[in-house]
């Protein structure tokens, strides 16, 4: 890296005072590229951070990484942005905390030349990047809903789920990922694009949890106040699922109702492990990232963009059920298998 670009890259991030913002990986003369998570502290991204670093020391290229405050913090993610585009990125890497609200910076950076890939999280619309790396998260909502369903065998009729989602800002992951396990459950999901539309009776309701272990909690009580009688929590992520627990131990509930998750990280599939989550889809966040930084020096080089799974709109990284209690009709992992590959 140029000291112009450096400075550049640093002095807009500072004036922005928002973006948590890394060194570069490797002090070469390589493409720049820019990693842009939600998070620093949520497992997934820094897994995923894990990932990109490891794959641009290994390409030889610049890497430099930048994250929000909390899950939602889109104005960090702008300067984030402004930043890389200022410093010469040749490529950004982003998980949108708002997928609508990010289109408009992130074509300014498309204007300037820089190749755009999301990863997890799709833009809206989903052109708005120039590729996506992501988990069929509609896929990944089905397995949790089929086992959730067999587990219960003929209890389900009567389930009284709670939904715990991210935030209301994303629904290229909370609805995907709950029309997936409506839909593995056995309940008509009504072609619905909003989540808390849904009319069937077993679903006692949503609430946000931000993605954290405190907002699993708290929306865990939240929806107990409404239906004490839930005997199924879905969460949208592990760190949730925790504070689901959390809080059902508190009121004693913890061995009355079954939980599920995703994302598959090495804690959350130890706590399939231990019993505290029933079943978890495993996501593969690293192989998000080093495949983004892949694309990136592929394009540098020769212009070429990343191509699409085919059937699909995106690139399908991947995702496996992990539980020790195995359903007929339903592939899975255990958590053994799953500690020796989670969040690969």
């Amino acid at each position: 890296m140029t000291l112009r670009t450096l400075f550049a890259t640093t002095a807009l991030a500072a004036v922005a005072g928002f973006a948590t913002l890394s060194t570069p990986a490797v002090a070469a003369e390589g493409p720049l590229v820019c990693l842009i998570t939600k998070t620093d502290t949520n497992p997934f991204f820094v897994k995923m951070k894990e990932g990109a670093l490891a794959k641009a020391e290994e390409l030889g290229v610049q890497l430099q990484t930048y994250a929000g405050k909390i899950d939602g913090d889109t104005e960090s993610q702008v300067a984030a942005v402004e930043s890389c585009i200022a410093g010469g990125a040749k490529g950004i890497l982003i998980t949108a905390s708002d997928t609508k609200a990010m289109v408009a910076p992130l074509q300014e950076a498309r204007k300037a030349g820089i190749l755009v890939i999301a990863l997890d999280t799709s833009l809206e619309p989903i052109d708005s990047a120039d590729a996506t790396f992501a988990t069929n998260n509609f896929t990944a909502g089905e397995l949790i809903g089929k086992w959730a369903k067999a587990t219960l065998g003929d209890k389900a009729v009567d389930a009284k789920i709670a939904f715990l989602d991210l935030i209301a800002a994303q629904p290229s992951v909370d609805v995907l990922r709950d029309q997936g396990f409506m839909t593995g459950f056995g309940i008509d999901t009504k072609d619905v694009n909003v989540i808390g539309d849904e009319e069937d009776p077993r679903i006692a309701g949503h609430d946000i949890t931000n993605g954290n272990e405190e907002g699993g909690r708290t929306a865990m009580e939240n929806l107990l106040q409404k239906e004490p009688g839930i005997n199924v929590v879905y969460t949208i992520n592990e760190p949730a699922a925790a504070g689901a627990y959390e809080a059902l131990k508190q009121l004693g509930m913890e061995k009355d109702v079954l939980v599920v998750s995703i994302d598959g990280g090495c804690p959350g599939v130890n706590n399939v492990k231990d019993g505290l989550i029933g079943a978890t889809s495993m996501q593969y966040p690293l192989k998000m990232a080093a495949l983004g930084v892949e694309a990136v020096k592929a394009f540098a080089d020769s212009g070429k963009k990343p191509e699409k799974t085919e059937g699909l709109d995106f690139t399908d990284t991947g995702v496996d059920l992990v539980t020790d209690k195995p359903v007929d009709g339903v592939a899975s992992m255990t958590s053994e298998e799953a500690l020796k590959a989670c969040w690969g």
